[in-house]
């Protein structure tokens, strides 16, 4: 071969080469950044709109309704979901993935600009921003004090810790949780209001224009300017009392007689705890694109020195972070490719029982690992489990072509051929079956690569790493190997005994020649096996016939469960419940996880993050080491789970960690028009979810019904008073919600809201409001305050506590999660469910969560799968110039199943995405086998061999090279197959697959193959006899 030769003229060319190779290859290592995964742009949009007090139903229909029938006509729309609850409305609008998210967003922002007359006045303008699924907080710290108290505490956080970590590269903000900020309160009595005849607006005003601090103009003197101001702001807050509101029959009306004025804090509508102890918590949240171990090795460097600057009794910790589960991941790759490569070569010295022989083929593994890091770098991709997994899988791949090269090599040396002639002839013999080998694995890994779906944005960067290494072993091993081959003498090819060998060469040598009778054993099976056809392939169609039906036992999931040493417990209160009652149920939940063995810490928050609500929290829990502890996170889930749901009041749900909202796996969700049909057909299947076995945490997300204050305006008496349905919001809004009048500022340059409103005492019943007293203006001038009873009803009513969307039409969303049994079974349970209940004329039921992505994503895998399989095929049938012999050789491919399904069945896993993917590289490695044993079959035949003696001679030949590769894949995956470190669980069934493949699939092709070798030769030489006419005019010759 070309490559070969040039090689061997060239030493120095080839070493270059590969030295070109490798430095590239480090510096772009160098470069890598780290994460836990790639990090992929999800086309998605969010539109938050906030419209302050306003119940859901009218968010709903006064905006949510409108937004959404404005963006629907933007180009690549692909679904549009939304939620309204009190006050907010947030829409997520979901884009095809061909969509660019830029453009997409600024059509968006057009078309929600232009329907803003139609939206309440009262609403905040919509943010509309991309939604970034990498935004769960990076690092969560804590602030705890003996000594300050909330106020002072908050001021500390928010104006030392917060902005020295804003500071620090890569972070995108810094959220507080449990914050209690600085605010003027006027606490307003409405008996003294209506006593001198004041409404809030004119309180508002007042405040208004005795706050104020303007520039007026300048003097000229004698060519000088001086600037003059008005500077009118209060320098104290004890100067607010005194404030001049208005005046009324000649006397000013002082602040201090409308009501009192506080230096206090804002209404808290959050909370953190640490171990059931307040606190004030900061959230670090990256920016888009940023690499998280950095960010968080940051903040840490920034904790360091702010640690030291802490007033004596505060402490500063670190709570949660992210960032270390990921490091741990990484490493546990990186430690199980390091493993994977020295198992490889071990098998390889075992065979070859010559460390120079091992060094010439082991070289190949460290050149492609490393030169991968090219490609890496080169496409922007990062170090993240993905790329690393692929590298590791592929560890026994890499060595292959260098194992087969190096042992045709050795045997042409065994001939007596000088070390030159050998690596030329030898490398060019099994040159093209090499590369035939080496293209079906690449065949394999690009329809991977180019999924459809979000899975396959998650695998590009694994399938075009492996597909790279691959391909750069095989380059070395066409250059490299056959170069040290013919330069670097082995002794022992020189047929020189070695005088006092060790105890190590001698068991090796023994080792051999138990493999050498090994060989010759397999002559005899073969010889059997050709002369038993029918039998040999009935027990082969019998096995796969056998995995086909135990597939079906091993149930269907999208990941595998795993240890991750931590879990979060997502709860909500009652929909009336206040930040008072869901801090009882924080401390009640807990109570029961204090109990649970293995607990290390508990991160409790309510209220937290853009549409956090005071009655819905998430608890994070930290556990101990797996060394330090008796029980799997799955089981302590487990018991926390069965303790949880026995508090009353809350309905609680466990997910993952980094679980952004807490989203459950299993998403039913029911579409309708009418409110009340989803609510009772919702209810329906909602009891009969809780009654399958396994699933869990069965919850609605109509919830309960909230309470609601009316206030029906009577406008035939309020017409009659002068009093209008605007001034009545006007005056009720600042009273009851608050308003913010104006600011303070303090010595400092500190901005702090001056905010009116009702003290809390006036505000706890309905007929509280209608005491309350409007100002009228009559047409004849005269001013009157008239009770709110008089012009309004007040009504008691029920109203959803939020209501949810999907393309345009309400729906109801039941959520579940799924315990002890698979994702698959529960889905299935639940369809059957649903039939039996059966839904009305224009209801439908969809899924989303992780039921929808698995439902995607096998359908993206089997057509990956059934390319991969084409592209085999084609390859082969141009290697074997035949479009009937690469049938014989695919037969393998079947074969592979009976070990997959065996494997995946002992080590109780799934079909999930880890052990699909699994299967699909096993389409490219099975035929490895096949292709070395029909390839030189064939060669034989060419120089004479009958089709039995060439099949027999074919597979003593090339046993060694079958059984070197297979096992140096095998003993490569190992490590990973066995789930040692972090998140390695999750990994693992991919190897498990792999490994259980190759191995029926080894002992099966060494028997079954030639069979039907034999079986598909007989067919064609039928065929031409009928015919009387030469097949391969058709379909080339079936060598």
């Amino acid at each position: 071969m070309f490559l070969s030769e040039l090689s061997i003229r060239r030493p120095v060319f080839a070493t270059v080469m590969m030295l070109a190779l490798v430095t590239l290859g480090f510096f772009s290592y160098r470069r890598l950044n780290v994460d836990m995964y790639p990090d992929v742009e999800i086309p998605v949009l969010t539109i938050t709109t906030v419209y302050e007090g306003a119940p859901p139903e009218s968010v709903e229909r006064e905006v949510t309704r409108r937004i959404e029938e404005a963006v629907n006509p933007v180009q690549g729309v692909k679904h549009i979901s939304s939620t309204s609850q009190e006050g907010v409305s947030s829409i997520v609008v979901q884009f095809t993935l061909e969509t660019k998210i830029n453009d997409a967003a600024q059509e968006t922002r057009a078309k929600v600009s232009a329907i803003r007359g139609e939206l309440p006045k009262e609403c905040d303008e919509s943010v509309i921003q991309k939604l970034d699924f990498s935004a769960a907080p990076v690092i969560s710290l804590a602030v705890r004090s003996d000594t300050l108290g909330a106020r002072e505490l908050t001021t500390l956080a928010e104006k030392r810790i917060k902005r020295r970590i804003e500071n620090v590269p890569g972070v995108g903000r810094v959220d507080l949780v449990g914050d209690s900020k600085r605010e003027v309160n006027v606490w307003l009595d409405p008996i003294r209001l209506e006593a001198l005849g004041l409404g809030v607006n004119e309180v508002i005003a007042g405040l208004n224009q005795e706050n104020v601090d303007t520039p007026l103009g300048r003097l000229n003197r004698e060519g000088y300017e001086t600037p003059v101001r008005v500077s009118g702001k209060p320098e104290e807050v004890t100067a607010y009392p005194d404030m001049v509101i208005a005046w009324r029959d000649g006397r000013p009306i002082r602040l201090k007689e409308l009501g009192q004025v506080r230096d206090g804090i804002e209404e808290p509508r959050s909370l953190a705890m640490v171990n059931g102890v307040p606190a004030v918590a900061l959230n670090v949240l990256k920016q888009s694109g940023a690499n998280t171990v950095s960010v968080a090795d940051g903040v840490e460097e920034a904790l360091e020195g702010l640690s030291k600057e802490m007033p004596s009794g505060v402490r500063l910790e670190i709570v949660r972070d992210s960032s270390r589960f990921i490091l741990e991941s990484v490493e546990d790759v990186q430690m199980t490719l390091l493993l994977g490569g020295l198992l490889t070569i071990f098998i390889v010295f075992c065979f070859l029982n010559s460390w120079r022989s091992t060094v010439i083929t082991g070289l190949t593994l460290p050149i492609s690992v490393i030169s991968a890091f090219i490609i890496m770098m080169a496409l922007g991709f990062t170090l993240n489990v993905m790329t690393l997994m692929g590298l590791s899988l592929a560890i026994g791949l890499l060595i292959d072509d260098a194992i087969v090269v190096r042992e045709n090599i050795v045997r042409h040396l065994q001939r007596g051929k000088d070390h030159r002639r050998a690596s030329l002839e030898g490398t060019a013999e099994i040159g093209l079956a090499v590369m035939a080998t080496t293209f079906t694995i690449v065949a394999v890994f690009v329809p991977v690569a180019f999924m459809k779906g979000i899975v396959g944005r998650f695998f590009y960067q694994f399938g075009i790493t492996v597909a790279f290494a691959v391909l750069v072993s095989l380059f070395v091993s066409f250059t490299l190997d056959p170069m040290l081959s013919s330069r670097w003498v082995d002794p022992d090819m020189e047929g020189s005994e070695k005088k006092n060998k060790n105890v190590l060469y001698r068991l090796l040598e023994r080792f051999n020649d138990g493999f050498d009778g090994l060989a010759e054993k397999y002559r005899s099976v073969i010889s059997w096996a050709l002369d038993h056809r029918k039998r040999v392939f009935s027990f082969g169609l019998a096995a796969f016939a056998g995995a086909l039906l135990l597939a079906p036992l091993l149930g269907s999931s999208f990941f595998t469960t795993y240890d991750r040493g931590e879990f979060q417990v997502n709860f909500s209160a009652s929909p009336e419940a206040g930040l008072e009652e869901s801090r009882g149920r924080v401390l009640a939940i807990l109570d029961v996880l204090d109990a649970l063995p293995g607990i290390e810490l508990t991160y409790a928050t309510v209220g937290a993050g853009d549409m956090g609500t005071v009655r819905e929290g998430t608890i994070y829990v930290k556990l101990k080491e797996k060394d330090e502890r008796h029980h799997t996170q799955q089981e302590l889930e487990a018991m926390a789970r069965r303790e949880i749901s026995k508090i009353p009041g809350i309905i609680s749900s466990i997910t993952e960690a980094d679980n952004l909202q807490g989203a459950s796996p299993i998403n039913v969700n029911l579409k309708g028009d009418d409110l009340d049909v989803l609510k009772e057909y919702s209810e329906k299947i909602k009891k009969r979810m809780q009654e399958i076995p396994g699933v869990v945490d069965v919850a609605s997300s109509l919830d309960q019904d909230k309470s609601e204050v009316r206030l029906v305006v009577d406008r035939a008496r309020a017409v009659n008073v002068g009093i209008s349905t605007g001034q009545i919001v006007e005056t009720l809004g600042p009273l009851i919600g608050g308003k913010v009048a104006t600011t303070y500022e303090d010595s400092d340059g500190d901005s702090y809201d001056v905010r009116v409103r009702l003290p809390e005492s006036y505000r706890r019943s309905p007929a509280q409001l209608g005491r309350l007293t409007l100002l009228s203006s009559l047409p004849d001038g005269q001013r009157m305050l008239v009770p709110l009873g008089d012009v309004v009803q007040l009504r008691m009513d029920l109203s959803p506590a939020r209501i949810q969307r999907l393309d345009l039409r309400r729906q109801v969303t039941l959520s579940a999660s799924n315990v002890g049994i698979a994702l698959g079974d529960a889905v299935n349970a639940i369809q059957d469910a649903v039939k039996e209940v059966g839904l009305p004329p224009g209801y439908v039921i969809s899924w989303s969560g992780e039921a929808e992505d698995m439902a995607e994503t096998f359908q993206y895998m089997a057509e990956a799968l059934a390319l991969a399989v084409i592209l085999i095929y084609l390859i082969l049938a141009a290697q074997f110039e035949s479009f009937v012999a690469p049938l014989s050789i695919m037969i393998s491919l079947p074969l592979s199943l009976v070990g997959v399904v065996v494997m995946l069945y002992f080590t109780g896993d799934t079909l999930n995405i880890m052990s699909l993917i699994g299967l699909i590289m096993l389409m490219g490695l099975v035929t490895k086998n096949a292709i070395l044993l029909v390839d030189y079959a064939n060669i034989l035949k060419k120089q004479g061999f009958d089709r039995k003696s060439a099949l027999v001679e074919a597979g003593k030949t090339r046993l060694r090279p079958i059984i070197m590769t297979t096992l140096a894949m095998i003993f490569g995956m190992l490590p990973l197959a066995l789930a040692l470190g972090p998140g390695a669980e999750m990994r693992a069934p991919m190897a498990r697959a792999v490994i259980g493949g190759l191995i029926t699939s080894t002992l099966l092709t060494l028997v079954v193959v030639p069979v039907v070798y034999t079986l598909f030769d007989d067919a064609v030489l039928a065929i031409q006899k009928r015919f009387r006419q030469p097949l391969e005019e058709v379909l080339g010759e079936p060598e």
